[in-house]
């Protein structure tokens, strides 16, 4: 059978496909096999990615401009009205600048003397193709930024566009440089392991959101510990008070629950297991933490929790103790890997005859020296294991105090603090997606409007996630993985100045539709 030539109209658009009919032996039908042949572009089937036979001089691409990662982006952008409280606050260029940056660090992060090359790719150069986006004219925005109110002004219309009022977490980061002409870079616990100068780079998430909404930053010295009286204060200067604050263990100390109790904030803390008075608590719920009274199914897992109470300079605190059989297992595999590990690789290297072999262990040990005794012998380490040490670190597996001055029960209370997750891979993503480290920035002001992009960049790529997760793409693709496939969907310049999109594949269909977009 001849196969013929007909229009498919979709979308507004016209399409050419070639119809082949044919008989199915099986179900003994005719049936058709259809063909793609291309975009209707005058009258003549051309298709956009290679230059068709036939098609007209004015039908000819003459450029091509990436365009599909940006659909999402914009999208967020438009939702969380990012750019209305940037252009309240910075002119209509500056808040363009500001936004391609931050997107640049989504897509491809790339140095700022590189943004100019990359922007005229996408595109965003075919809306708003005079941006000034030269080496020296970003270097020059940032620190007008850096110098301003811009970033304080644009969180308090983000906290308050959002509506943020639930529950908040607060944890702290170091970023590190090899600057030396920046005042807050100062050397402190680095938490990299790298032996740099740093600042410190506080955030708060909304989980409700499920996007950053506030961060601060602190010379690198300054130790976690301190930062949270500031940051409540912010919080409240920013109009936002009725809130839950959930905190690392790092941030456990009589005088921030004594702050968080006067301000009458409701708190999620994790107590240190090694601090006396803790210690003397787990000892006591230990003695029947193991009743049935206690059990509990937590996410189809057997759990014992136990209410327990801390006072604290006379205010009574209420939290519960948690025994978790699966986690206990978890971490004693763990422990004593590495424990064994360890011992063997301090018994087969040699002590360097210039160093003292006290530096020497401890550097090798590191936070597992305590579980270790140890002598020289033929330049050597002989090594032992501490018993009782070993012993003390397992009974404390699986365990864990959580205190809640809120009006949560066990199982909330477990489960936002569990959601902690959501910060630390917020930290991954500034470091290694959006390569936010080492900061290159010649003084304080530049750093400070880089950082303030990183944040915008940060907003944009949380939300993106989240948008992924509730629509079931993250069971398919990464967030890398999505982007490089949206990628392949470009914007094509013709020669007659018409600009149109090219075919859409099966996949990044799929990805558009789930995601409610159209290129």
């Amino acid at each position: 059978m001849k196969p013929l030539t007909r229009i498919k109209r979709i979308k507004g658009k016209e399409y050419w496909y070639e119809d082949t009919p044919y008989y199915d032996p099986e179900t003994k039908q005719i049936r058709h096999k259809s063909r793609y042949l291309g975009k209707n572009i005058d009258g003549k089937p051309v298709k956009v990615r290679t230059e068709t036979a036939g098609a007209s001089i004015a039908s000819v691409p003459t450029n091509a401009y990436s365009h599909g990662p940006f659909l999402p982006l914009l999208a967020i952008i438009k939702d969380l009205h990012l750019d209305d409280y940037l252009s309240s606050l910075t002119s209509e260029i500056e808040t363009n600048v500001i936004l391609a940056l931050s997107m640049n660090r989504v897509v491809r992060p790339l140095a700022m003397h590189l943004v100019a090359s990359w922007y005229e790719d996408t595109s965003l150069f075919l809306t708003k193709p005079d941006l000034p986006l030269s080496s020296q004219r970003i270097s020059e925005l940032l620190f007008e930024i850096g110098e301003s109110g811009v970033p304080d002004a644009f969180m308090t219309s983000l906290l308050r566009g959002i509506g943020t009022d639930s529950t908040l977490i607060y944890d702290i980061t170091s970023l590190s440089s090899y600057s030396r002409l920046i005042p807050l870079l100062e050397h402190g616990y680095n938490r990299d392991g790298l032996d740099l100068p740093q600042i410190n780079f506080s955030l708060i998430f909304d989980t409700e959101h499920a996007i950053p909404v506030m961060y601060d930053i602190y010379p690198g010295s300054i130790v976690d510990v301190v930062t949270l009286k500031n940051t409540v204060h912010r919080l409240g200067a920013h109009g936002i008070h009725n809130y839950t604050m959930v905190l690392d263990r790092g941030f456990f100390s009589q005088g921030n629950l004594e702050e968080l109790l006067q301000e009458e904030i409701s708190f999620v803390i994790p107590a240190p297991l090694t601090l006396k008075q803790v210690k003397e608590v787990l000892t006591e719920a230990q003695r029947d933490l193991e009743s049935p009274q206690y059990l509990q199914i937590y996410q189809q897992d057997p759990i014992f929790v136990k209410p327990v109470t801390l006072t604290i300079q006379g205010s009574v605190v209420f939290g519960f103790c948690y025994y978790d059989l699966k986690r206990e297992q978890t971490e004693r595999n763990l422990f004593y890997i590495r424990l064994h590990d360890l011992k063997a690789k301090l018994e087969s290297s040699r002590i360097p005859g210039w160093r003292r072999p006290e530096e020497v262990f401890k550097e090798r040990a590191g936070k597992m020296a305590n579980y270790f005794s140890w002598q020289v012998v033929d330049n050597r380490f002989q090594v032992e294991i501490r018993k009782n040490a070993v012993s003390q670190r397992v009974n404390r597996m699986g365990k864990q105090i959580i205190l809640a001055h809120s009006s949560l029960d066990w199982q909330e209370c477990l489960t936002v603090y569990r959601e902690r997750d959501a910060v630390e891979k917020a930290f991954r993503t500034l470091k290694q997606d959006i390569q936010v480290m080492p900061l290159n920035a010649k003084n304080e002001s530049s750093m400070k409007g880089f950082l303030f992009v990183t944040f915008i960049s940060l907003i944009l790529r949380m939300r993106l996630l989240k948008w992924m997760k509730e629509t079931g793409l993250m069971e398919d693709y990464t967030l890398e993985g999505m982007l490089l496939e949206l990628a392949k969907i470009k914007k094509i310049k013709l020669a007659n100045g018409e600009i149109m999109v090219t075919e859409i594949s099966r996949r990044q269909r799929a990805i558009l539709e789930r995601l409610g977009l159209c290129a």
